[in-house]
This record gives structure tokens, sequence and C-alpha cells, in this order.
């Protein structure tokens, strides 16, 4: 991965090229996702984190918590046309993900579907990305997720994990609390349960026989976030 993918939002023309996808079909319709998505584009490293990634392998990829579904116009745009198996708790965003998609020609190739992932997650041979979900499970679902998705792992595929990480720094606390704001927002149906820690992580996924990557993906957020990449070999 180079730095500016590692650590850096995506140009402003290419978050317009991708949050337009996400404009309401009418003039009068409501823009709430466009100017959400535009916004996360243009200021969170996340996305070309992850494009940065997946590059250089061609396995299915199976999002958990897709909300809706950007992660899936990110790929398309860089690209990668990989399967996509988008999944998330919130039917309503999973509705208009796929609405979206279908919209815009790329419903080819992906799918959207209601999980509860507190309850378990469909069966997958590929890559697998989870993003920003791991603090909304507890302890036992953490390590169980993080389990079954090491072994969901085809030849060359890449687990790619984006995750607040527990600790007691400024920027753990900020994430924490923007969490919570989220949930009261109405955005996320989830408070946090726990942050898992870096040798949580670690120790988990070497034992999965995985080895481990870990960046910080700060961007020009006061987030704690880390991109943690693992592969077998």
């Amino acid at each position: 991965m180079n730095s500016r993918a590692a650590d850096a939002p995506f140009p402003p023309a290419e978050a317009r090229t991708i949050a337009r996808a996400f404009l309401p079909p009418r003039f009068y319709g409501n823009r709430y996702d466009y100017y959400y998505t535009l916004t996360k584009l243009r200021t969170d490293p996340l996305y070309p984190g992850v494009l940065a990634a997946l590059r250089g392998t061609t396995a299915p990829v199976l999002d958990l918590g897709c909300g809706l579904g950007l992660l899936l116009h990110a790929l398309r745009l860089d690209g990668q046309s990989m399967p996509w198996h988008g999944v998330d708790i919130d039917a309503d965003k999973i509705h208009r993900g796929r609405r979206i998609a279908e919209r815009s020609g790329l419903a080819d190739g992906a799918r959207f579907e209601v999980v509860d992932l507190g309850q378990g997650w469909p069966p997958h041979r590929g890559s697998v990305a989870i993003l920003d979900v791991l603090q909304y499970l507890d302890a036992q679902a953490q390590g169980a997720l993080l389990d079954d998705a090491a072994a969901m792992l085809a030849p060359g595929a890449r687990l790619v994990i984006r995750s607040g990480l527990g600790d007691a720094t400024g920027r753990g606390r900020t994430t924490r609390i923007t969490d919570r704001l989220a949930h009261l927002a109405g955005w996320m149906q989830e408070i946090p349960k726990r942050y898992p820690t870096r040798t949580e992580l670690e120790t988990r996924l070497t034992a999965a026989g995985l080895s481990v990557d870990f960046q910080p993906l700060y961007g020009n957020t006061p987030f704690n976030n880390w991109l943690i990449v693992a592969q077998r070999g």
C-alpha cells in the first residue's frame, strides 16, 4: 500500500463521482445519503486504504456491516470487479443500498442481505471486510467473528479490518464518544459494546495462521482508527 492510499481520503473529484450515485432520482428528493457519502469520502481515509489492501486479489468480498454499500461503489470506480456480498443489520440501509446499486448499474456481481452479526454471518470463501463493526460486538462475538473470518480466506484473499482500538488515548476517547453520538442521532442502530486492543487482534489472527499488518488510519480525523490487513503466508 502506498502512503497516500493508506492515510488519505479520496480526492474531491473522485469523491463526487462516487457520491453522485447516492443523489435522489428526483431533484426534490432527500439528499442526506449524498451529503453523508460525499463528506465521508472527502474526509475519511477508510476506502482508499481498503481499496489498496484488496488490489491484486480477485477473490469475492464479504462486506460485514456494509451499510449503504459504499465499498461496492468504491471498488467498481477503482476497477476492482470481484463479486461483492454486503450484509448489515439495518434493513432500511440494505434496501436503499440495493436500490442505489441497481440504479447505478452495479447490481451484477453484487448482493445485499439483512444480517444481524450479533446472531451470526453467512458462509463465504474469499476476502472479508470488517469495517467499523467490531466495537458493536461483545468479546465472545468478536472472537468468533475473527476466527470464522480467518477460516473464510481463500488463497491470496485478504481479511481487511478497520477498527478503533481500545486504549486510553485522546483519540480513543473521541472515538468512543462519537460512536455513541452516532447511535443517539439514529445513524447507527447499535451502541458500541467493546473496542478490541491491538494485542488481542494480533494474538487471535496470528494464532489462526495469518500474517498481520497494522497501520494507523487517522487521516485528518480525530479518531483512533486503524487498518488491519491479514492474510495467509
